[in-house]
């Protein structure tokens, strides 16, 4: 099977989500999956548009945001997983005291995210190459925001390419950030906080604000596909 998330420990990831602010899916897709959307990579029909990092200021590398209508395994995964994750974003949201609720079906939160504006869909496909790099960022969009996305590595590293390590940073509150690389193999997953999750203190829960980046690639060629759940305006 290539679109498992119902086969994974729901309660061991939020466990994780909520101590570290990420959790590892494992082998999410298969690696004929994982071959198949990397080599999508090159063609022009799935896209809206393409992203070359360096002439932005985000690092070196490209990015390629599918259009829709999603290729049917991208649209799947962001279907399939979102409830688990729903669940997840809605006890975060409570322990920050945010109002915003999110709905039990991706296909109701979309709604909610076009009624607003946001229309162009995100997932995105990833490719790094010798020297290439991913700087520290976020990935907001709009007003309307779900607080946690997935990223999936499609290659293998160290048969693929080496180093390109996905970094995460956490910006407590009066204290030094704190940054943690993320262990993947091939069709592994990682759920992380776009923006802000909890963390239980001594005095209740209080807020931390996170970023992603990606470290230099040293060798070979490496291909992620990243799924936002939240529409771009």
């Amino acid at each position: 099977m290539t679109c498992t998330p119902a086969r994974h420990d729901w309660t061991a990831i939020e466990t994780a989500l909520d101590r570290e602010g990420w959790a590892v899916l494992p082998g999410l897709l298969s690696p004929s999956a994982c071959a198949g959307l990397a080599t999508a990579y090159d063609a022009d029909a799935p896209f809206r548009s393409t992203v070359t990092m360096a002439r932005h200021g985000f690092g070196r590398g490209e990015y390629r945001y599918f259009a829709y209508p999603l290729p049917p395994l991208v649209s799947a995964l962001r279907s399939a997983l979102y409830p688990y994750l729903a669940d997840i974003a809605n006890r975060w949201h409570d322990r920050m005291g945010l109002e915003r609720r999110f709905p039990a079906s991706h296909d109701e939160f979309l709604a909610e995210c076009h009624a607003g504006g946001q229309t162009r869909p995100t997932p995105l496909l990833l490719r790094y190459g010798p020297g290439d790099y991913n700087c520290l960022h976020q990935d907001l969009y709009g007003t309307h925001v779900f607080p946690l996305q997935v990223a999936v590595l499609l290659s293998a590293p160290g048969a693929d390419f080496d180093g390109g390590e996905l970094v995460l940073t956490e910006q407590r509150p009066r204290m030094q950030s704190r940054a943690a690389v993320v262990p993947l193999g091939q069709g592994d997953a990682v759920v992380f906080a776009v923006n802000q999750r909890p963390v239980r203190g001594g005095r209740g829960d209080y807020r931390v604000t996170m970023r992603h980046g990606v470290s230099v690639i040293r060798r070979g060629r490496r291909h992620t596909l990243g799924i936002i759940f939240h529409d771009a305006s």
